[in-house]
């Protein structure tokens, strides 16, 4: 133990703010790799490629040879084919990471652009309900929903009430399906949610607030429905159905919920790194 603790200390006498600066960028750049795949497939290929990593010393250490030269040669082949097959999502990850990644950041700490954001929802829906119109919108929050967004039709622009309410006229090609916000853009509309599994829900509810339950069960993003039977709005959050929302009450709740969540990633954030400073400084002294 106290040659552990002699390594850590002898370590962070060395360390610089240029070292504290390196780790922090790539850690970051590692968090946003990671939240681009989080809650998709490439995840779920990410593990498998891991295990195979993992396999592969431990088959070496107990001389598996048909094995090892299995792994390796499915490593190998595996990568390259990865490259190929992905190719369009790595692009897209990069410019993600180049272009959008600090900008989002401040974007989502502006509480003026927050407002802004909110308001227009909020107004659209409110113009639905009136009208009995229905609609399903997704706020995305930390869960990415990469799966979700592309079975749908790309938008790509900024939310306006006029907009969001034009996506969701019935009989328009976009109406049936969710629309995607992600950041302070419509990212997508007429995507398909998952159906929750739940039995126990109210026999009176349709599709739509069904399909609201199914995606907040399996992310955290908020989503707002509009019944196209009696114009009642309501908002799914982590698999909690709640309804009868008028515009000023469901205004407070995505802002109080929006607010909490940016904050609280920002006190991470600032704790960690004071964390660390401190810890430096005392060694040091």
């Amino acid at each position: 133990m106290q040659g552990i603790a002699w390594l850590i200390s002898s370590t962070l006498k060395d360390m610089h703010i240029s070292s504290i600066v390196d780790i922090l960028v790539v850690a970051y750049i590692f968090y946003k790799g990671y939240s681009l795949i989080e809650k998709t497939r490439t995840e779920q290929l990410l593990k498998g490629i891991f295990l195979v990593l993992i396999l592969i010393p431990i088959s070496a250490v107990l001389h598996l040879e048909m094995l090892y030269f299995i792994l390796t040669k499915t490593l190998t082949i595996g990568l390259l084919s990865i490259v190929i097959i992905f190719q369009p999502e790595i692009r897209k990850a990069l410019e993600h990471i180049g272009s959008s990644s600090f900008n989002d950041f401040h974007r989502q700490a502006d509480d003026i652009a927050l407002e802004n954001l909110v308001s227009e929802i909020v107004e659209a829906v409110g113009n639905m309900a009136k009208t009995k119109t229905g609609a399903l919108i997704a706020i995305e929050q930390k869960v990415g929903l990469g799966d979700i967004i592309k079975t749908g039709t790309k938008i790509d622009a900024v939310v306006s009430d006029s907009l969001v309410e034009n996506i969701f006229v019935k009989n328009t090609p976009l109406h049936d399906g969710a629309m995607i916000i992600r950041n302070d853009r419509i990212s997508s509309a007429g995507c398909v949610l998952p159906l929750t599994a739940e039995q126990n829900i109210n026999k009176l509810l349709g599709t739509r607030h069904r399909a609201a339950l199914g995606l907040s069960e399996v992310s955290d993003a908020l989503v707002i429905v509009v019944s196209e039977e009696t114009g009642a709005i309501s908002l799914a959050v982590k698999g909690r159905l709640t309804r009868n929302y008028d515009k000023e009450k469901l205004k407070n709740i995505l802002l109080r919920i929006l607010r909490n969540r940016r904050d609280k990633s920002e006190i991470s954030l600032k704790g960690k790194v004071k964390s660390w400073l401190s810890k430096i400084r005392k060694e040091k002294s």
